[in-house]
């Protein structure tokens, strides 16, 4: 509690989240002429022939088809091209920077990371890139020649929860196993799960969604604006008791959405206040008892000589 302001964490999934699509679909499929439903579905098939992970699946099939089409380029800058022509929903762009000033006006620092199972050479590639402290993704491994061989990095429904604890614990990097899983008090822990948000859209979210709900924090379900079907989807995950809120995935200023980061945020800091006065207290006490102790006269028996 020697913090002077409290450190809020905002963590996203990216494709259905801040984009309405699934990024490949808006630059790297159109260049291979392939259709997005064929694309994933043999993916999916792949996936369970080898029984493998759909997305190490994807990923080598990704590079498989830019191999074979001779034409279409899997450099680490061409992905990031890629990236360049991803949709983001309405109100995403200047997001970042209104959070982190309403922020800033109540007493906290707000961090934004992204937890996402696509390509993070993809997200660099994007204009929102900046704003993230971490971008946590899926991502290839590359030659001399900056050309993608092989996966590097995968993540799946239950491997996105690592990056949780590694922001919880302020442990950032992707690799390091021993530090993250080491011992860390709460009390010392760089940013508390009640002080994190996540949200996300999809069945990809839910492990994280549901982490950080019962670990005290709030997880947020969004869905696509007037699409048959998506806010019953989000609402199934209310209903089971996997997120805290479903709201459309509109982050304009004033959206629902935006009033719902913003009520979050008054209740963290307020909280934060309320534990700061009460572990000063505490401390203030437990020094006053330790000065009585002190000044207290031995408690032995004089004794009177005659």
């Amino acid at each position: 509690m020697g913090k002077r302001k409290p450190t809020i964490a905002i963590c996203y999934d990216f494709d259905g989240t801040l984009s309405p699509g699934n990024m490949q679909e808006y630059d790297f499929f159109p260049q291979l002429d392939i259709k997005p439903r064929n694309f994933w579905k043999e993916a999916k098939k792949r996936a369970k022939e080898q029984q493998g992970d759909s997305i190490l699946s994807y990923m080598c099939l990704m590079i498989e088809k830019a191999v074979a089409s001779g034409r279409v380029k899997i450099t680490r800058k061409a992905f990031g091209d890629y990236g360049k022509q991803v949709k983001l929903f309405d109100g995403v762009v200047d997001w970042f920077k209104r959070v982190n000033e309403y922020g800033r006006e109540k007493g906290a620092s707000i961090e934004h990371y992204i937890i996402s199972s696509g390509i993070r050479e993809m997200i660099e590639g994007t204009p929102i890139a900046r704003e993230f402290k971490k971008i946590y993704a899926s991502a290839f491994w590359y030659d001399q020649h900056d050309v993608a061989k092989w996966p590097a990095q995968a993540l799946n429904f239950t491997t996105k929860t690592q990056f949780l604890f590694r922001v919880n614990k302020g442990c950032l990097n992707e690799w390091d196993d021993v530090e993250v899983n080491k011992y860390v008090s709460e009390r010392k822990r760089s940013i508390p799960f009640k002080r994190m948000i996540y949200i996300g859209d999809g069945t990809t979210d839910i492990p994280c969604m549901k982490l950080v709900k019962v670990q005290g924090g709030y997880s947020i379900a969004v869905y696509k604006p007037s699409t048959r079907g998506a806010k019953a989807d989000a609402e199934k995950l209310l209903k089971e008791n996997r997120v805290n809120f479903v709201l459309p995935a509109d982050y304009t200023e004033g959206s629902p959405l935006d009033r719902k980061v913003k009520a979050l945020i008054d209740m963290m800091v307020a909280e934060f206040i309320v534990e700061k006065r009460v572990y000063q207290r505490r401390r203030k006490a437990a020094v006053r008892t330790k000065q009585q102790q002190e000044n207290r006269p031995d408690d032995v028996s004089e004794v009177s000589q005659v």
